[in-house]
C-alpha cells in the first residue's frame, strides 16, 4: 500500500469538505490516505509518496508559511500536486492577467498597485456599472472582500484604505449574474472533464460558498461553457491533477472569475462517480509521471 497525505488545516469544524469521498476509492487502486494539517510541525513529508494539497483553507492567514511548507515538501522524497510552480503561479490572482493575455475571455479588472479612494470611485465610470468589488489578490472563501456602491466606498474609505495598505487588491465590476443566474464550475481531473456545479448566493448576498449560505445544483454544462473551460485549462502554463474553472454567464458567452488551482473543493458529493474518476486519474498520472 502507497502512502498519499491529504493536506488540510487543524480543524474543518465551519467548513465543508468532501475528501473523505476520496479514501476507499483510493484505497482500492493501492493508496492509503492520512488527514494532515498544514502547521503539523512534526510531519516527515518523507513518509509519503505524495501530498495532495487540498484543503489548507486558512492559508491565506499566513501565504509564506504556506509556501515555505510547500517548498520542504517538493524538497522531500514526496511528489507535490498541484506542485509548488504552479501553487506560486496561482496564488496571486495576477494570473488572471496573462490568461487573458493567451485568449481567455476574464470578467473585466482593475489592477491597483495602492488604495486610492478617487482611482477605485474612477472605476464606476470605467465599468459603466453601479456596484464594484474589491477583493485581495491573494484570498480564499470571499475573506476581506466587499461589494459596494458609490456611497458605500465613500462610507467605508477608512476601512477599505485600512484592509488594503499592505494587501495588493483587484477591482471588478459586480457581475449581476451571479445573484440572477449563478456562477458556475466545470472540474478537470488531470485534464479529463468531470462535472460541473451551478452555485447560487443566499438572497440579500452575493458569495456563493456553502459557508456563506450558498446553493449547490449539478448540471449539465453546456456547450459554449465547456469550450470556454477547455480554453483556459490549455493556457495554463502546466497541466495539473486538478482545476476547478469558475465562469460567470457574460455578453454572449462566458467570463473566467478564476482558475481554482490551489485548494478548491472538488464537490465530490455533487457527483456519484466524481471520487472515482479522481482517484483514477491521480493513479494513472502517477504511474505516467512518477512511476508511483
Amino acid at each position: 500500500m502507497k502512502h498519499c497525505a491529504i493536506l488540510t488545516m487543524d480543524s474543518l469544524e465551519n467548513f465543508e469538505a468532501y475528501d473523505h469521498l476520496l479514501e476507499q476509492p483510493l484505497k482500492a487502486l493501492g493508496w492509503q490516505t492520512h488527514m494532515v494539517s498544514l502547521r503539523d510541525q512534526g510531519v516527515n513529508w518523507d513518509d509519503y509518496q505524495v501530498v495532495i494539497i487540498r484543503t489548507p483553507w486558512d492559508y491565506q492567514d499566513d501565504a509564506p508559511l504556506f509556501l515555505q511548507v510547500l517548498a520542504k515538501i517538493e524538497a522531500s522524497k514526496a511528489v507535490l500536486e498541484n506542485s509548488l510552480d504552479i501553487v506560486r503561479w496561482n496564488i496571486d490572482k495576477s494570473y488572471l492577467k496573462q490568461l487573458e493575455a493567451k485568449g481567455v475571455s476574464i470578467v473585466p479588472t482593475l489592477w491597483p498597485e495602492a488604495f486610492d479612494y478617487d482611482d477605485v470611485q474612477a472605476a464606476f465610470s470605467h465599468f459603466t456599472c453601479e456596484k464594484i468589488v474589491l477583493k485581495p489578490r491573494i484570498s480564499a472563501n470571499a475573506d476581506n472582500t466587499f461589494l459596494l456602491t458609490r456611497e458605500q466606498v465613500e462610507a467605508r474609505q477608512v476601512l477599505l484604505a485600512e484592509t488594503f495598505a499592505s494587501r495588493a487588491f483587484m477591482v471588478q465590476p459586480f457581475m449581476e449574474n451571479i445573484c440572477s443566474e449563478g456562477e458556475y464550475s466545470c472540474f478537470y481531473f488531470d485534464g479529463q472533464y468531470s462535472h460541473s456545479i451551478l452555485k447560487t448566493p443566499k438572497d440579500q448576498d452575493f458569495r456563493v460558498q456553502e459557508e456563506h449560505g450558498g446553493r449547490l445544483t449539478s448540471i449539465d454544462a453546456e456547450e459554449k461553457l465547456l469550450e470556454q473551460a477547455t480554453i483556459a485549462l490549455k493556457a495554463i502554463n502546466e497541466l495539473p491533477l486538478y482545476a476547478r474553472v469558475d465562469f460567470v454567464r457574460h455578453g454572449q458567452g462566458f467570463a473566467l472569475m478564476e482558475a481554482e488551482l490551489i485548494e478548491p473543493s472538488l464537490y465530490f458529493n455533487m457527483d456519484n462517480q466524481s471520487a472515482e474518476r479522481f482517484a483514477k486519474a491521480f493513479a494513472e498520472r502517477m504511474a505516467r509521471l512518477h512511476q508511483l
